[in-house]
């Protein structure tokens, strides 16, 4: 049987009040948007959250639990549901309820930890753990998946050691080579992990191009890319579809027919006698690694570079960065549960995306959901916020690196 994984990534961060001037740091400690972060929170449930849970629902109750789909929920997105839109939770509670969802640990902050601090890394994967299991009663135990897919072997071997099963990244050709992603691989340092690589062309079919008119593809209905999927048969044992879970309703709009899409793409893969839907720990159970791959630089699923440079590389990012996490061990040493918060709610990685000055054919992409004019605005409102956090250390007599 050939397995088709689905994973949806569902995160939204905690977006800063722009008009949080030089003037305020040491005032006040006001930093979120908490209008603008409604505001988006209900417009995305309305076009996104609540009407795809539905049909996800549907789908499993259509087809008696034949359909299985997996989520990462970073854990910012969900506060926010709880604060701002309970009822996106209790869908998604719902649909994990059903047994047909398996829900992947990640970072709670959905962060780039990993790239500055270790120590930092593993605190923000238990706190996403513990959050899950408050809000679901499940343990995220199997699965792991970095922020935007971020990964390199020795994300591979600290995931290993933290028990995990499964690791996600992005199958991006110049890691892959004459390798084809539709397999099970092993990370080169790991014994026991599994590596599954994104089907970035068949993801990406729904993720950017289905609304597309300019597409020779367009338009793209279910039983298309059903034919599509089912032509793999015999070139591989599991199709990876990763994805941001907005594609459907915010990403791709109701109009262009996403939902309907949606309704019917799974019955129609279904009716192949050899496909079957399956989640990351399951694709883990029922298939062996084919071989070791090694990928010792960093890679990620974002922009056609699938590297790091859409929030690491120009001098904003890479000073403001620096300075987060000089204030590591000081703020950890403040023990202020709100202070250490805040802080890390800082290490979101659209803060840094906000600041990405490439402009090539991705560049609609940097300004999606982005509150800011300019990368310049929104490296000055992220630098006056650290300096208010500084401050605060200060006003505790506590030193700062």
């Amino acid at each position: 049987m050939i397995a088709v994984c689905c994973y949806f990534q569902v995160h939204q961060p905690f977006r800063l009040r722009k008009d949080y001037r030089f003037f305020d740091i040491g005032l006040h400690h006001q930093y979120d948007d908490d209008a603008t972060n409604r505001a988006i929170i209900q417009k995305v449930a309305a076009k996104c959250y609540l009407p795809a849970n539905a049909i996800m629902r549907e789908l499993i109750d259509r087809h008696e639990g034949a359909f299985r789909i997996s989520y990462s929920l970073s854990g910012v997105a969900l506060e926010q549901f709880a604060r701002y839109a309970p009822e996106v939770l209790e869908s998604f509670q719902a649909l994990v309820a059903t047994g047909c969802v398996e829900l992947l640990g990640e970072t709670y902050y959905h962060s780039l930890a990993f790239l500055f601090s270790p120590q930092e890394f593993r605190a923000q994967v238990a706190a996403h753990r513990e959050k899950v299991r408050e809000c679901f009663s499940v343990d995220p135990c199997d699965t792991f998946r970095n922020t935007e897919l971020i990964y390199n072997n020795a994300l591979a071997a600290a995931i290993e050691q933290l028990g995990y099963r499964v690791i996600l990244t992005e199958g991006a050709d110049h890691i892959l080579g004459w390798r084809n992603p539709n397999f099970v691989y092993q990370p080169a340092p790991s014994y026991r992990l599994r590596l599954l690589l994104k089907n970035y062309k068949l993801s990406d079919d729904v993720a950017f191009r289905f609304s597309n008119r300019d597409w020779d593809e367009f338009p793209l209905n279910a039983e298309k890319y059903a034919r599509w999927i089912t032509a793999t048969a015999g070139n591989g044992e599991v199709i990876n579809l990763f994805m941001d879970y907005e594609t459907f309703g915010e990403h791709q709009w109701a109009d262009t027919g996403i939902f309907e899409f949606l309704r019917h793409m799974p019955g129609e893969i279904l009716k192949h006698p050899d496909f079957v839907f399956r989640t990351p720990r399951e694709v883990a159970m029922y298939y062996p690694p084919v071989a070791k791959i090694d990928i010792p630089y960093t890679i990620s699923w974002a922009d056609i570079e699938r590297d790091t440079t859409a929030w690491l590389g120009n001098p904003m990012q890479d000073s403001a960065a620096e300075y987060l996490y000089s204030l590591e061990r000081a703020v950890h040493d403040s023990h202020d549960v709100a202070l250490i918060h805040d802080w890390r709610k800082l290490q979101t990685s659209d803060h840094y995306y906000y600041m990405c000055t490439k402009w090539f054919s991705d560049g609609d992409v940097h300004k999606y959901f982005n509150p800011y004019d300019t990368p310049h605005q929104a490296y000055v409102t992220y630098t006056n916020v650290l300096n208010d956090i500084r401050e605060r250390l200060r006003q505790r007599h506590i030193a700062c690196g």
